[in-house]
């Protein structure tokens, strides 16, 4: 069974409660705390057993080997953006030359990223990703960055994009002579992410097997499709081309390069930072990975070097087959025409295949990770109806986070219109991610700096930390992540140049727009629920530290109710705050 801490008084280990919005004064002898707008000098405990999650319920099993780690960042990273986001990325920069610098770029910032997650990642190794670095980092107001970045995790469709591929490129698959209709491929895509949804829902192991099996597959595939092109681009007999292009031609490679101004090569940039998104997924599930500093240690670099490597060689292939101008004017994803012109047209039935299998594993990833970390946000108390999100019952697994997930991305799915719906949702999941990285990033290289560079005060509020990780990253990898993240936030608020569009129909602000208002959202939520809540309400706020069976520990957010305080009853001016 879960249980309590109970520590003695006097203890110098840390509380078994810790009032929310609270200020201590003494007063003759009195401990006096003041909860938001209430002045309690002492509390009786409201025992809400919805709150109280069993050992039972846990996901703490350590059910995830080294194989199992790699393969949540192998699909999470592999899904549709080296298939289907090149054409986009190269009409971004406007040049072959400047396409390959921005990958680079790209592949900077995830490996960047990957040390600070890493860092991260080995110091808290519990599930929840995110969530524990930001609560770590920006302790007050207290529960404030918790529930901003609660209503990211409930409200943003991380699936969204990627069932909108499957759908498309599984119906292309079944009849590639015809145009998928919109609506039916949204319902496939629907269909794709239910089967997510029961497979990891009820069947675990099962669920895992195949993503690992996906995984190993989506990187046979794309180092087939490297070496291949890199054939060509050798012109090895079976894959010479008798009128190859000229992308590599110094006078055509930087031809139109910025062509679209700031804002078209940073949304170029988003969907290649998107293309590698996936080097935290592990992060996401580290209570449920055996030995997970010794794992995050090995997996995620060497997941992120296997995709960088094979990403920028998969780029090279596209352009040694493929002419400039027909990747950005057909409207056809790169894979599609790289394997029409090496192998015929009859042959992109096999890439819409390819494409699909690509996006069911990264489903499966997205939504096994998210999934787990609605339900840590539930077993902390911090959600409507946790006990529903902190449960794994009946099956060993978060059935209710998971379906949380399946219905905002399934309402996504069938909700935004078409046309602007794939690169839309592709915005949506990131940028809130360069909000959440900027200030995971600041608040580490705030950690970082030396000591020579603060005041006092702050020196004495680093020092608060006690940071210790068992991994640490180099600082200047730090900096250039945060500032690759604040130069994200800011730029898409410039509006695009005349001769570029963000999208066809919506306003190149719009995803910008609903991130910050998801923020504040967040706030509202916070506000409700800590403050005013309390004080309409006659309780407090109280985290209770929880044990469970396996060791770890966690925080359960609980109402206190405020008590009279009689000074002529002896036994109340002894008895300690709970």
């Amino acid at each position: 069974m879960s249980r309590r801490i109970h520590l003695e008084a006097g203890s110098s280990q840390l509380p078994e409660r810790e009032p929310l919005l609270s200020s201590d004064d003494e007063n003759g002898g009195i401990t006096k705390k003041t909860y938001a707008s209430v002045d309690v000098q002492a509390v009786a405990l409201i025992e809400d057993e919805a709150l109280l999650i069993d050992a039972d319920e846990s996901p703490r099993k350590r059910q995830l080997g080294p194989t199992s780690a790699a393969s949540l960042i192998f699909n999470r990273v592999i899904g549709t953006g080296i298939f289907a986001t090149s054409s986009v990325i190269l009409r971004s920069s406007g040049s072959v030359g400047l396409s390959l610098i921005m990958w680079l770029l790209g592949a900077t910032v995830a490996l960047c990223g990957t040390a600070v997650y890493m860092e991260l990642g080995t110091a808290l190794p519990k599930n929840g990703g995110e969530k524990n670095y930001l609560e770590f980092i920006f302790r007050r107001p207290k529960l404030l960055v918790t529930c901003i970045y609660a209503l990211y995790a409930v409200l943003t469709g991380w699936q969204a994009a990627s069932c909108s591929v499957f759908g498309e490129y599984t119906l292309h698959a079944l009849d590639p002579t015809g145009t998928p209709s919109p609506s039916v491929a949204r319902a496939a895509g629907v269909l794709c992410i239910t089967f997510a949804l029961l497979l990891h829902g009820t069947a675990l192991k099962a669920g895992l097997h195949l993503q690992n099996v996906l995984g190993i597959f989506k990187l046979l595939v794309l180092t087939a499709i490297a070496l291949s092109g890199l054939a060509s681009l050798l012109r090895i007999p079976g894959f010479k081309l008798e009128n190859p292009p000229k992308n590599f031609e110094w006078s055509t490679m930087w031809d139109g390069s910025l062509s679209g101004g700031a804002n078209a090569f940073v949304t170029g940039l988003f969907n290649v930072i998107w293309c590698f998104i996936g080097y935290s997924n592990a992060n996401y599930a580290l209570a449920e990975i055996q030995d997970p500093v010794r794992t995050m240690k090995r997996a995620a670099p060497l997941a992120m070097l296997s995709v960088t490597l094979v990403y920028m060689l998969v780029n090279v292939a596209y352009y040694a087959v493929v002419d400039k101008a027909e990747i950005v004017g057909s409207g056809r994803i790169a894979a599609a025409l790289y394997f029409g012109k090496l192998w015929g047209v009859g042959a992109e039935r096999i890439v819409s295949v390819i494409v699909a299998l690509s996006t069911l594993g990264n489903i499966l990833a997205v939504l096994f990770t998210h999934g787990r970390v609605v339900q840590e946000l539930g077993r902390e108390g911090v959600l409507p109806f946790s006990s529903l999100f902190a449960s794994n019952k009946p099956f060993n697994a978060p059935l209710g986070g998971l379906f949380e997930q399946w219905l905002v991305t399934t309402a996504i799915v069938l909700l935004v219109p078409p046309g602007d719906a794939y690169l839309f949702m592709l915005s949506l999941s990131s940028y809130p991610l360069a909000l959440i990285n900027m200030f995971i990033s600041g608040g580490l290289l705030f950690i970082h700096l030396p000591d020579a560079w603060l005041t006092k005060p702050l020196q004495a509020l680093r020092a608060s930390y006690d940071w210790h990780p068992p991994f640490r990253a180099w600082t200047p990898v730090v900096f250039f992540f945060f500032v690759s993240n604040v130069f994200l936030v800011a730029v898409p608020l410039i509006p695009p140049a005349r001769s570029y569009k963000v999208y066809d129909h919506l306003p190149y602000w719009l995803h910008v727009l609903v991130s910050w208002l998801i923020s504040l959202g967040g706030v509202a939520y916070w506000y409700y629920w800590v403050v005013w809540g309390p004080r309409r309400g006659g309780y407090v706020l109280v985290r209770d530290w929880v044990r469970d069976d396996d060791g770890s520990t966690r925080r359960v957010v609980r109402k206190v109710q405020v008590a009279v305080f009689d000074e002529s009853d002896e036994s109340q001016r002894d008895a300690p705050l709970r």
